[in-house]
């Protein structure tokens, strides 16, 4: 597990570091430390991480700026912050936990006994992040019905009957996306939630029949497993 902190004060860093290498143990490959939300950003940017622990106050510096970032990435965010008014608020953006200044190790075990619960649950990412009329956008990940890909970019086909562009291709949504997408055709992600039933038709064709009767194209050479892993 590669772990980031942003915190200002070095102390407190020191200690989350000290505290996580005797929770979590072999668990932790990398912990680096960033103390300004710039150097963080930078860090997120370069280099993939699978766990944060913020501060939302580093030298006057406002943490939310970051949490607005990297809502729609797929690693975990626990904050650490003496602003315990500020709580509700950061849940709002998917934050896995809350752990409010001055914390012990046993708080901090709770939060990351919190984060194996839901990787052991398989809960992947929450929102994918949209542009529209030049503002950025959060879409729910439980209101796309399947994904269309669409060369460099893919087309988000949403519950509403609504359409949104992402800026990732197929290959790259398949990685983040919750192990209930499947693929299905070299053009289609499907959220299998919403599958109805397989539809064959003649010269071998195969149609995945939605609840909302949208069919969609099965590839030929991936009908055998969708079938066998999703209505056998």
């Amino acid at each position: 597990m590669n772990i980031l902190i942003i915190e200002d004060e070095g102390r407190i860093a020191r200690r989350i570091q000290r505290m996580l290498t005797s929770i979590l143990g072999k668990e932790v490959d990398r912990i680096h430390h960033c103390d300004s939300l710039v150097s963080g950003q930078t860090y997120i940017r370069e280099h993939a991480i699978d766990l944060l622990f913020l501060d939302l106050n580093l030298n006057g510096e406002d943490g939310f700026q970051v949490l607005e970032q990297v809502v729609a990435e797929p690693f975990h965010t626990i904050i650490v912050s003496a602003y315990r008014d500020q709580a509700i608020r950061a849940f709002e953006y998917g934050v896995l936990d809350f752990v409010p200044k001055p914390f012990s190790e046993e708080r901090l075990a709770q939060a990351c006994q919190r984060l194996r619960e839901r990787n052991a649950a398989g809960h992947g990412l929450r929102y994918l992040a949209i542009k529209k009329k030049g503002r950025r956008t959060l879409v729910p990940v439980e209101e796309v019905c399947y994904v269309q890909g669409a060369g460099v970019y893919t087309e988000l086909h949403l519950k509403d009957g609504t359409t949104a562009i992402h800026n990732k291709t197929l290959e790259q949504l398949q990685q983040l996306l919750p192990s209930h997408f499947e693929r299905i055709h070299k053009s289609y992600l499907a959220c299998m939630e919403e599958a109805k039933e397989i539809v064959i038709e003649p010269g071998s064709k195969y149609s995945l029949r939605l609840h909302n009767e949208e069919l969609l194209p099965i590839g030929r050479t991936r009908y055998k497993e969708v079938k066998a892993k999703w209505f056998g």
